[in-house]
């Protein structure tokens, strides 16, 4: 979280610089368009005036120089008044143009300051995006760590049970097997072959042996293995052999045990469906059950174990 933090700090920060650009880029749109419209402003009047006066000019051209003619003292004095009128019409002309000039300069500024206003305005509107994440985020975080903590004497009696649930199975196996074999009318058992297969599709998520949890940060040890998969994928027999439990067993949820002969046994724990009954023999690959989350589970996934005299064993060493 602290590196979340920094960064969130940074972005208000940012937030906050980007903000007094915005009011001064506001600010400095604001003057210019007060001088625009000034300039615009005498940029019309001038340029009705000059307009309307070159048009006279224009419209009475030949008259005027008649009567400038007749006016006239002398050639000389008709070329001076001559000479004023085309410099006065030039004069309004070039005010003309520099107005123009003004008043693209002006709007140019303006177009400008509009950009800025535009990209900045777009910053902020990104910056409070990501300002917004980071509070989700870290309000997530923080209801996480909560609940965690509150949460902490729950998981470790969940990770007790199991721990007592799985030291019960030896006892379990052994009275089932002792049960099976005394049955009259139990089934032949069928023997397995040694050599087993992963009962599922998936990829082994958490091995055989000690390990440590991932919230208690304690050491416990992981009866067999744990494979990945979506509810409902189908979980078949590691190997042939009598189905001797096929119900739910405290933490381990819905789960099957197969004895296989010669003190091996496998178990397949957290089953979303069990398809097969206890006294059933199931030959290896044969349909079973079906990957789920029930019992102390924190998603779908399969448990399995193999015990030898009801003792876990590696399950690699099957495989």
């Amino acid at each position: 979280m602290g590196g979340l933090s920094k960064i969130y700090k940074k972005t208000t920060t940012d937030l906050q610089t980007n903000d007094v650009k915005l009011e001064q880029a506001n600010a400095s749109l604001e003057k210019i368009q007060s001088e625009l419209s000034a300039v615009e402003g005498k940029y019309n009047q001038r340029r009705d005036t000059t307009i309307d006066r070159l048009r006279f000019l224009q419209k009475n051209n030949k008259q005027q120089n008649w009567s400038t003619l007749l006016q006239s003292e002398s050639l000389e004095d008709l070329l001076d008044k001559r000479y004023n009128l085309k410099r006065l019409y030039e004069a309004d002309r070039e005010t003309l143009v520099s107005l123009k000039a003004d008043a693209d300069r002006i709007n140019n500024q303006k177009l400008a300051v509009e950009t800025q206003k535009n990209e900045i305005a777009l910053l902020l509107q990104q910056l409070n995006a990501q300002k917004t994440q980071f509070e989700e985020q870290t309000k997530a975080q923080r209801e996480l760590v909560l609940r965690l903590n509150t949460d902490r004497r729950a998981l470790e009696a969940a990770a007790s049970q199991l721990d007592r649930d799985s030291k019960s199975l030896s006892v379990l196996i052994q009275q089932r097997v002792a049960l099976r074999s005394a049955s009259p009318n139990g089934s032949t058992p069928i023997p397995g072959t040694g050599q087993m297969i992963l009962p599922t599709q998936g990829s082994v998520t958490s091995p055989f042996g000690w390990r440590t949890h991932p919230v208690l940060g304690t050491s416990r040890f992981h009866a067999g293995l744990d494979v990945g998969a979506e509810e409902g994928t189908p979980i078949v027999a590691a190997d042939s052999g009598t189905v001797i439990v096929s119900e739910w067993y405290g933490g381990y949820g819905n789960a099957i045990i197969i004895d296989h002969g010669n003190d091996i046994t496998t178990l397949y724990g957290h089953c979303s469906q069990l398809y097969v009954p206890v006294g059933e023999n199931v030959q290896k690959g044969q349909l079973i059950a079906a990957v789920g989350s029930t019992g102390l589970s924190t998603g779908p996934h399969l448990h399995f174990e193999v015990r030898v005299k009801g003792e876990p064993s590696d399950p690699v060493a099957y495989l």
